[in-house]
């Protein structure tokens, strides 16, 4: 029978779902806690963590944690955004199972413009244990008062507000920001994000991240981390892929540049499967670096000119042509080099931030 004037149709089985209006305005990736950081591989007890992070797009806020290589679970809460209570199903506090995520309420009465500074406090009552977190993200927070780069559990705020690109940043020591200044949030990320009104940009970079090989210090190499650090995020349209580097000199060294564009290749594949664009980006010169060598670079080289021209991805960010100096290409230009031959400074992520081309973005 025909539903009457006004009736409520109930939606047709296997039909999807409305998208969620939720994207990720700031996140970070985990990595485990080694005998080198005290504070995350000895946990808190009745600790306060309180993180300021700068978002992308805004909009209505709410938090993600995770404990990606937890071995038990840990209660957290209280929480305040902004000083607004947190919770989570309508509680102040709530278990984060070892392995898992957990995603916050809507925080109530908040909603914050793009490029906001937004601060986040996090009593973990504890004994915690061993906390996953990520090791240095150019910015300064407190853990009890005492200053630290390192953010502990917290991996995501998401926000409403997103009218540009969401996108995914999956790199290495360059993503996260090193060669710029702490908390002048000019990684060039964060650029991207500011030139692109109202994009949402999620940074996934990890200092020492390989392609390849996983290693206990730098974390899971980019095969094994992109299920959960990449596809978990909400409203994802693209992800870039900026790594490669660390695979020409970390031991052990990787001198096929075959292996390197096949797992490119894994990338993108597992990227469009999931609805995904995917840009890869060309790896930057960096002779002057400790461990450069002439037959790293050649590999180098033989990457980028199978990004260019092999159809690996769907577009290509050319941050080797932008950064490179034209007199000796096997380095950064001078004034883009943060002074070590690996990391650009300030200007050189401005230059990576303009390399990326907003139509590729979709």
């Amino acid at each position: 029978a025909a539903a009457g004037a006004g009736a409520a149709v109930p939606e047709a089985p296997g039909l999807p779902a409305p998208a969620s209006p939720w994207t990720t305005s700031w996140a970070t990736a985990q990595t485990a806690p080694t005998a080198d950081d005290p504070l995350a591989a000895g946990g808190l007890t009745d600790g306060l963590f309180t993180a300021r992070l700068r978002l992308s797009a805004g909009g209505q806020v709410r938090l993600r944690y995770a404990h990606a290589f937890g071995a038990a679970p840990v209660l957290v809460g209280p929480v305040t955004a902004d000083g607004r209570p947190v919770t989570f199903g309508g509680r102040p506090q709530e278990w984060l199972a070892a392995g898992a995520s957990l995603t916050s309420d809507p925080v109530a009465g908040l909603r914050v413009p793009d490029g906001a500074l937004l601060t986040v406090a996090t009593r973990l009552p504890g004994p915690t244990g061993p906390l996953s977190f990520h090791r240095n993200t150019h910015a300064w927070h407190t853990v009890d008062g005492v200053r630290t780069r390192s953010v502990l559990l917290l991996t995501g705020v998401e926000t409403t507000g997103a009218r540009g690109p969401v996108l995914a940043v999956l790199g290495d020591s360059i993503a996260e920001g090193t060669g710029t200044p702490d908390d002048a949030d000019l990684r060039w990320p964060d650029q991207l994000a500011r030139r692109l009104s109202g994009s949402a940009v999620a940074n996934l970079g990890i200092s020492g991240n390989r392609l390849l090989l996983d290693n206990d210090r730098f974390g899971p190499g980019a095969q094994a981390r992109f299920d959960r650090d990449v596809l978990s995020l909400p409203g994802l349209r693209t992800v870039l892929v900026h790594l490669g580097v660390n695979d020409l000199h970390h031991l052990p060294v990787e001198r096929d540049p075959a292996r390197m564009v096949a797992a490119y290749r894994q990338l993108a594949l597992r990227a469009r499967s999931a609805g995904l664009r995917v840009v890869g980006a060309t790896i930057a010169p960096f002779e002057g670096w400790t461990r450069w060598t002439p037959e790293a670079d050649a590999v180098r080289r033989e990457v980028n000119e199978a990004v260019r021209t092999g159809r690996v991805f769907d577009a290509v960010a050319d941050f080797d042509a932008a950064l490179r100096d034209p007199d000796r290409p096997s380095r950064l230009l001078p004034a883009f080099d943060s002074g070590d031959g690996l990391h650009p400074g300030p200007e050189g992520h401005t230059a990576i931030a303009a390399a990326v081309n907003p139509r590729h973005l979709r």
